[in-house]
């Protein structure tokens, strides 16, 4: 097998990328990473330097992986700063890293592609070569971000440490419609969401869902400055651009669901979404008005109500958030590998991690006794693959 890393995901072929990928998740595909990269979101001065992982056999490309040269831990949503705090006070340089993940996108998924039916060996050949090339240009580490739990064993190796954390989704459990779904909810609960969602009835305010084949130019535009208003709220950098947004809607049209919040016709708030044919992926809200429970109307609610309506399986609404627990969204657990090439640098970060993940796990099992479901079972989360180590 060669293996050849790449600087632009332009080198390599649309199609040969995309018929690595095992399904139809939008981030792994080609247009939406290359798009980052053709519209101006990753930039070396942000952190973000791509160097792409292939493997290919007689010349066919049969593996490959998302891969780049970190100078920062921003956008990633899985936090090393400590690490890098402690690398650097011993006189060494913890940035570049390397890193194996969607850029700005907390979205569990497969990161080492290789068809829809993988074959192992090919799987395992990537996770060297992305510890090797670790290894030959003398970075600190190596990370892999977001791994889906079906290749969690691939890393079980002395080299690869494991470290978890949990988001919030809501599961489908073939609801015949949004009030079907709240009478599976606690009364409390269930008259909670209610009075959010009539507060925002009474406001005036009224949503509507369209696909990004259906927005044109201006609304584009009203998106983006929805996403930028967040970011400026937060005193953070809006890190995609204008160009991307409509990006998305020129090539991924139909895995755009874009919630608009309108007063009359005048829209004052958005959330857009991202699909494939399970999951509704909540990415980016803003608003121009503050309204009362307009937030978890469009970052919510409508999702849950599209979700039965199509029926998609499972919502995944973004990072972090323990109010989404009142509101249906049950804890999963996340996943993420890190390989330390220093061995004393490992060990010591390893100690921190069993430390951690016993936090985690109990944090866990403390939001399962608050779930919001009148049954009181964690119902929507498949059961985990088992525990690290």
């Amino acid at each position: 097998m060669d293996v050849r890393f790449h600087p632009r995901l332009a080198d390599i072929d649309a199609a040969a990328w995309n018929a690595l990928r095992p399904d139809d998740s939008p981030f792994l595909s080609h247009a939406f990473l290359e798009g980052l990269e053709r519209t101006g979101c990753i930039r070396s001065h942000w952190g973000w330097q791509p160097h792409h992982l292939g493997l290919y056999r007689d010349g066919a490309l049969i593996g490959a992986a998302p891969l780049y040269l970190k100078g920062n831990s921003h956008g990633e949503f899985v936090f090393d700063w400590a690490w890098a705090a402690a690398y650097e006070r011993s006189g060494r340089d913890y940035y570049p890293k390397l890193l194996a993940a969607v850029p700005y996108s907390p979205v569990s998924g497969p990161r080492l592609l290789a068809g829809t039916s993988p074959d192992p060996a090919v799987q395992r050949h990537l996770i060297e070569a992305i510890r090797g090339e670790c290894d030959r240009r003398q970075l600190s580490t190596a990370h892999v971000n977001f791994l889906q739990p079906r290749d969690v064993e691939l890393f079980d190796t002395p080299h690869w440490l494991a470290r978890s954390d949990w988001q919030f989704h809501w599961h489908n459990r073939a609801y015949r419609d949004f009030d079907d779904f709240l009478d599976a909810l606690t009364h409390k609960k269930r008259k909670n969401i209610r009075q959010e969602r009539a507060l925002v009835a009474r406001s005036g305010v009224h949503a509507q869902i369209v696909q990004g084949d259906e927005l044109d130019d201006a609304m584009w535009r009203f998106l983006h400055t929805c996403y930028c208003t967040t970011f400026q709220e937060k005193g953070n950098h809006p890190a995609l651009t204008a160009d991307f947004f409509r990006h998305l809607g020129q090539h991924l049209p139909r895995n755009v669901v874009a919630i608009i919040g309108y007063r009359g016709a005048t829209p004052i708030a958005a959330a857009l979404c991202l699909r494939d044919a399970t999951t509704l992926y909540g990415r980016y809200w803003g608003c121009l008005e503050t309204v009362p429970g307009l937030h978890f109307e469009l970052c919510y609610y409508q999702g849950i109500d599209y979700c039965i309506r199509h029926g998609l399986q499972r919502f995944e609404p973004g990072a972090q958030g323990e109010h989404k627990l009142a509101r249906g969204f049950l804890p999963r657990r996340t996943r993420s590998f890190h390989y330390v090439a220093d061995l004393r640098f490992r060990q010591a970060i390893a100690d921190a991690l069993r430390h951690e993940a016993r936090a985690i796990s109990d944090y866990g099992a403390e939001l399962e006794r608050h779930s919001p479901y009148a049954d009181h079972v964690c119902h929507g989360a498949p059961s985990d693959p088992p525990e690290f180590p």
